[in-house]
């Protein structure tokens, strides 16, 4: 016997494909935005990073989001400034 109701699957992934999206897009803008911090602060004559601000990223990420989120934060940064 086959069901009639329709599976909220397919509806469900779609949105999550749709999130992914945005969430591509978005690390892509903020490495491109992170990558020009680092390039001006250079040019103005200091450093390609500010370790207290890597440290107040890392923190909030961890904060809102738990241990994943400070691994995550990592791998954001990283995709800015380029590794360490």
């Amino acid at each position: 016997m086959q069901s009639t109701i329709e599976s909220p699957i397919p509806a469900l992934r779609d949105r999550i494909d749709e999130i992914d999206r945005q969430i591509i897009a978005l690390w892509q803008e903020r490495a491109e935005v992170s990558g020009k911090v680092g390039k001006e602060r250079i040019a103005t004559g200091g450093t390609r990073l500010s370790l207290a601000r890597e440290q107040a990223i890392i923190s909030k990420f961890q904060r809102e989001l738990g241990p994943v989120g400070a691994r995550l934060a990592l791998l954001i940064l990283e995709a800015g400034r380029g590794a360490l």
